[in-house]
């Protein structure tokens, strides 16, 4: 029986991509759900890149509509998934059991989820691999254009479709390689760590636990404060540099003053080198709050972003242009690097784009506001409005409720300790997210572990040797154990019950 994950000799990788893109119908910007600081929007040409030569690819003929029976449900789409034979024969003899490692991707593409995301190929040296429909090549109705066409073909993309898909292509590659009894673990950060926690609770059969890294599983229905996440942020930075928080929260002021010049949008757009001129103080807020926000959520070693950014704010006090504004850029250049224009670049219209502003618009209206206790403008988020402007890009209505509808999320303590297991909610507090996740154990085996400088998916990204602290290894570490446990209870478990089959079996032949 295999003792620890590195000696798993089969390992099961499945991505989902999702896309990173901040349009939300309305003013206010939902903060990116991503593992990844990096944006596939900002660099299109990774849609095209090549996953590693060790990964094999495959389609499943996948169903439309899992959930009625109306003829048109049983359409069906070619959904991709990759495996990795490398170390991997087949799911006979030894590997006949092992365990399968499933990770839910999100927001980017397979290849670069592959690089980044270490958390199985750093505590196990043997994995294979599976992706979410609507992204990437996993397209229904034949196309890209037809599928993201109108509300009635975008209709079937979401989250339950999508862990369907999964719990079908599971079932499909277990029995297609003999491994009807390894135990599967789902692992996923941001997005794709809610997909993971749902996924265990809607599919126990499917999967025997699940790592859900940065989930704000509750940041839905206002079960979570709506300024919980901007307050976080402003935490973060205030920490940093009382200067640098100082400045920030003096900004807006100034930027709204210079606006109201009758040529001060001009003058903006000069000052922070916009890529098209400015047609309203909202765009560059807008993207200052994005860029704060960004540096906050991946905070991470060693470069710690907020710290560049508020290197770049503190710095500017020692040069000659040291107004607020020149303060304010010169952060932006620190934390994004220098380029030839910001705030407004080309919009990449890409089914990332499309994908996940048609989720935001759907099922996954997460109510983020600003109050007035932040360093950020106040915000408050607006339901009326954002329904309205999502009917205007769809024609449909979001449903605010749903989540907590279908997947609960009210009183979470008092209803999953009666019939949840196995579920590790993994965070980071300096995560902005975090406010949104779980952050007390809920039973024995549904336990929460967090980081005090920890940020968003940092537990399940590669590890560095050189520049991870203590506490991250710490971390990594107490996840791994405790999903061992797991696997070696059902072990245990299937030698029992294999052992009281065979014994019965027995008894039955001697009648």
């Amino acid at each position: 029986m295999p003792s620890s994950i590195a000696s798993y000799q089969w390992l099961l990788y499945i991505f989902t991509v999702i896309s990173s893109l901040q349009v939300s119908a309305t003013r206010f910007n939902i903060p990116r759900l991503s593992p990844t600081r990096g944006t596939i929007l900002q660099n299109p040409e990774i849609l095209s890149a090549t996953i590693s030569e060790d990964f094999q690819t495959f389609y499943y003929n996948q169903t439309l509509d899992h959930f009625n029976y109306r003829p048109e449900s049983y359409s069906t789409f070619q959904q991709r998934y990759v495996i990795n034979f490398k170390y991997w024969g087949g799911g006979a003899g030894a590997d006949a059991n092992a365990p399968i490692f499933v990770y839910l991707g999100a927001e980017e593409p397979l290849d670069g989820d592959i690089s980044v995301i270490g958390f199985l190929t750093d505590n196990a040296a043997r994995f294979n691999a599976l992706l979410h429909r609507y992204y990437g090549k996993s397209i229904p109705f034949g196309s890209r254009e037809e599928a993201l066409k109108n509300a009635s073909t975008l209709g079937y993309f979401n989250s339950a479709q999508a862990i369907t898909d999964y719990a079908e292509i599971l079932l499909h590659i277990k029995e297609k390689y003999n491994a009807r009894h390894s135990p599967v673990i789902v692992i996923g950060g941001s997005y794709g760590g809610m997909l993971a926690a749902w996924f265990r609770l809607k599919y126990p059969h499917a999967a025997l636990g699940a790592l859900a890294s940065s989930a704000p599983i509750l940041y839905f229905d206002d079960i979570t404060p709506q300024n919980g996440y901007y307050s976080i942020v402003t935490r973060d930075f205030r920490e940093a540099s009382e200067t640098c928080y100082e400045t920030i929260m003096k900004s807006w002021a100034e930027i709204e003053k210079v606006a109201s010049k009758p040529d001060g949008l001009s003058i903006l757009s000069k000052k922070f080198r916009t890529c098209k001129p400015l047609k309203d103080l909202y765009e560059l807020e807008d993207y200052l709050e994005l860029v704060y926000a960004d540096a906050a959520q991946y905070n991470q070693p060693p470069k710690y972003p907020v710290n560049m950014l508020c290197g770049g704010i503190d710095g500017a006090a020692l040069g000659t242009d040291n107004d607020i504004l020149s303060k304010i850029f010169a952060g932006v250049v620190a934390s994004k690097g220098n380029k030839t224009c910001y705030v407004n670049p080309p919009i990449n219209g890409s089914e990332t784009a499309v994908g996940y502003r048609w989720q935001t618009c759907s099922e996954m209206v997460m109510p983020i506001g600003i109050d007035n206790t932040t360093m950020f403008p106040p915000d408050p988020f607006d339901l009326s409005n954002y329904i309205d402007d999502c009917k205007k890009l769809y024609g449909v209505s979001p449903r605010p409720h749903w989540v907590t509808t279908y997947y609960g999320g009210y009183d979470i303590k008092l209803i999953l300790q009666r019939f949840a297991s196995n579920i590790i909610f993994s965070n980071g507090l300096r995560d902005p997210y975090s406010s949104g996740g779980v952050l007390e154990d809920i039973s024995k085996s549904v336990v929460a572990i967090h980081t005090v400088n920890g940020s968003h998916c940092l537990d399940i990204l590669r590890a560095n040797q050189d520049s991870d602290p203590d506490w991250l290894v710490m971390q990594r570490k107490a996840e791994v154990e405790i999903i061992e446990g797991w696997i070696s209870k059902y072990y245990a478990d299937l030698q029992s019950n294999n052992r009281n089959c065979t014994q019965n079996k027995r008894k039955g032949n001697n009648k």
